[in-house]
């Protein structure tokens, strides 16, 4: 008897072993597969005109950093609109001073939310009605560029592409920042298919990242742009499924080493963003919320205690499912340009967004609303 349970611990254990090692695989295989922005060389001449479109609501900490950046873009047909979306800190003050009279950039002010709109969303959709170019790119205020990532970004679009975007590089500040913020990265290098994401039309095979996005002008007005997700919290996931819905290409593409974004800043910041995002993100579906759940307990944070009983029993083969883990987490901090050392991090980091996504289910279905920007959206 003791021998059959032996046996039915070692194939329990091989077949864990298995499904952590095809997953590793698949890691990489999609890590491979994501385009890079590479070095673009781009005549100035007959270049396409190209509206960078800033929403901002109460972004002071971000205006010196953000203008300075944006001076430093080496395209030169290009034009800057700011959009102040009522802003009650010293915004549009800075805004003035920094831009301190460049021709290329713009202000104007933000009308009132209307009703069944998200704030962001109604900002992005004003900035567009102004915008001049052949193509749109969306930036948030916490962004910081590389001067070449206009010629970067164009270079990227292929006949049938409306979209450009990707997850940049974000620089990690806060407890909870190490923690939660690099699973942005981790969700797509291991829970999208990035080939049928970039080279399909499926719209269930989709991301894109809020902070950057460089639509094609024509593709954007084709789904009357962001008034098509007007109430939606994840608006950039949504628009881009609009996008594939009407035969156009999003193409996500890894911008780690172009594009930083300084989001969150601290615990409270972060704890408030991925509330607003995790269970919309989902659809809001319980279904989708448990099955993550099982899922992340049993592959990623069960190894953990796996490997504790390996030190009690002092059989090194239990931390084998503990050292695959990690060898996926540190794959996907390599290619996303992160802190190397988080990948020892993380069934802390796996427990912490269960954490996060059961606060943010109970926000939901309590209809007690989601608070963003002195907003609060159901």
């Amino acid at each position: 008897m003791g021998k059959v349970k032996k046996k039915g611990r070692h194939i329990e254990m091989t077949f864990y072993l298995t499904l952590l090692a095809l997953l590793f695989v698949w890691t990489i295989f999609n890590t491979i597969s994501l385009p890079g922005m590479k070095n673009q060389f781009m005549p100035q001449t007959d270049a396409p005109l190209v509206s960078v479109l800033i929403p901002l609501r109460d972004e002071e900490r971000n205006i010196p950093a953000l203008i300075n950046s944006l001076k430093n873009l080496s395209y030169n047909n290009v034009e800057f609109i700011f959009l102040n979306d009522n802003s009650t800190d010293n915004t549009d003050a800075l805004l003035k001073e920094y831009i301190d009279g460049d021709a290329r950039m713009k202000i104007i002010s933000g009308k009132k939310l209307p009703e069944g709109w998200v704030g962001k969303v109604h900002a992005c959709y004003q900035l567009a009605q102004y915008g001049r170019g052949e193509f749109f790119l969306f930036l948030d205020a916490d962004v910081r560029v590389d001067p070449m990532v206009i010629q970067r970004s164009l270079a990227l679009f292929k006949k049938g592409t409306g979209l450009i975007t990707g997850f940049p590089h974000i620089p990690l500040k806060s407890f909870l920042g190490h923690l939660l913020v690099p699973m942005q990265h981790f969700f797509v290098y291991v829970h999208l298919p990035v080939l049928l994401a970039n080279k399909t039309l499926w719209s269930k095979a989709t991301a894109a990242h809020g902070a950057f996005m460089m639509f094609r002008a024509e593709a954007y007005h084709a789904i009357d742009g962001h008034k098509s997700v007007k109430n939606s919290l994840t608006e950039d996931i949504h628009i881009a499924k609009e996008l594939k819905k009407h035969g156009w290409y999003v193409s996500l593409v890894n911008n780690t080493n172009f594009v930083s974004c300084y989001m969150y800043e601290t615990n409270k910041e972060v704890w408030h963003g991925f509330a607003k995002n995790f269970f919309p993100g989902l659809g809001r579906s319980l279904t989708a919320a448990f099955g993550l759940t099982v899922v992340y307990m049993g592959l990623f944070i069960l190894p953990a205690l796996i490997a504790f009983m390996g030190i009690l029993s002092l059989n090194l083969v239990y931390f084998l499912p503990l050292l695959l883990t990690f060898s996926i987490k540190l794959t996907v901090d390599v290619f996303s340009n992160q802190k190397l050392y988080l990948f020892l991090l993380f069934p802390l980091s796996a427990a912490a967004m269960l954490a996060m996504l059961a606060y943010s289910a109970y926000l939901g279905i309590s209809r007690k609303g989601f608070d963003w920007k002195g907003r609060k959206y159901q």
